[in-house]
C-alpha cells in the first residue's frame, strides 16, 4: 500500500511538472481545477479546467 501511494504521488508530480513546463502556469491551475473538480463531483470546476486545458493546448498546437 505505502508503494502504491508512493508510486501514484511520484506519477502526479511528474505530470504536474510536465503540464507546467509545456503549457506554464495556467495550464498547471488548468489542470488543477480539473483534477479537483473531478475528485469532488463538481462538474463547474471540471469544465472549467477542461476549458483552461483545451485553450492551453490550442495555442501550443498553433
Amino acid at each position: 500500500m505505502p508503494t502504491t501511494a508512493l508510486l501514484l504521488a511520484a506519477l502526479s508530480f511528474i505530470l504536474e511538472q510536465t503540464v507546467q513546463s509545456a503549457f506554464g502556469v495556467t495550464g498547471l491551475v488548468g489542470l488543477a481545477m480539473f483534477t479537483i473538480g473531478v475528485k469532488s463531483a463538481n462538474v463547474p470546476c471540471s469544465c472549467l479546467g477542461a476549458f483552461m486545458l483545451m485553450l492551453q493546448i490550442r495555442a501550443v498546437l498553433g
